[in-house]
């Protein structure tokens, strides 16, 4: 064969060898494409009352004066401007507040577990629905724990009060993947999402345990 023939024979060789590598490249490229990541903090609220709030393995939620308990730590993901959802650590369960003020919490990220976070002039933060304020005066529901430590009805939250402020205390810097935003129709429970693991109804509505008559602030 002539030296020709030799050497685009093998440049067709080298040729398929390259376009191999390069679909095997690409493909390899669209396995590996990365999810989008939203970078948020692994971190405790302390509330201005003197507990840490918690979220236990039965998904009530309330303070404690335990520091170092587990359930205290919280995944803030940023998931708009200023606005947080608050799951956690341990339960991987979201914070949420329903259409009467209640605080619960649920397995899926719904509308009804995002939270504005604000900073107050003494450098604490509250966090308030994005979604439920009071209809005339337009006044926010927050977050929010009573003296005893038990969770209050966002709508009985003022935000001036020491029961609205919380205290951030990062511990680290996580990358999170978006959560998926499910529709409040898609639950049985219209307006409530997935209730807590709760043994009884104002359990249920109120953060997994039984509300306080005396909500004070």
């Amino acid at each position: 064969s002539s030296p020709s023939k030799g050497k685009t024979s093998c440049d067709k060789n080298k040729l398929n060898v390259f376009s191999r590598v390069k679909l095997f490249g690409s493909k390899k490229r669209r396995r590996r494409r990365p999810e989008p990541q939203l970078k948020g903090i692994v971190t405790k609220l302390y509330s201005r009352q003197g507990y840490h709030l918690q979220l236990q393995a039965d998904g009530a939620i309330d303070g404690t004066k335990d520091e170092d308990s587990t359930y205290t730590l919280f995944n803030l993901i940023p998931v708009g401007l200023r606005v947080v959802a608050i799951q956690g650590v341990q339960t991987k369960l979201y914070l949420a507040m329903n259409s009467e003020g209640y605080l619960y919490t649920s397995e899926h990220f719904t509308p009804e577990c995002k939270f504005k976070e604000s900073v107050f002039e003494n450098y604490y933060v509250t966090y308030s629905s994005m979604i439920y304020r009071q209809q005339q005066s337009g006044r926010g529901w927050y977050l929010g724990l009573n003296k005893e430590g038990e969770i209050m009805k966002g709508n009985h939250v003022k935000k001036n009060k020491p029961a609205a402020h919380f205290l951030p205390k990062p511990l680290k810097v996580a990358m999170y993947k978006e959560p998926s935003l499910h529709d409040l129709t898609e639950f049985s429970r219209s307006g409530s999402g997935t209730p807590t693991k709760s043994r009884s109804v104002s359990g249920v509505l109120n953060g997994g345990k039984s509300m306080s008559h005396n909500e004070s602030t």
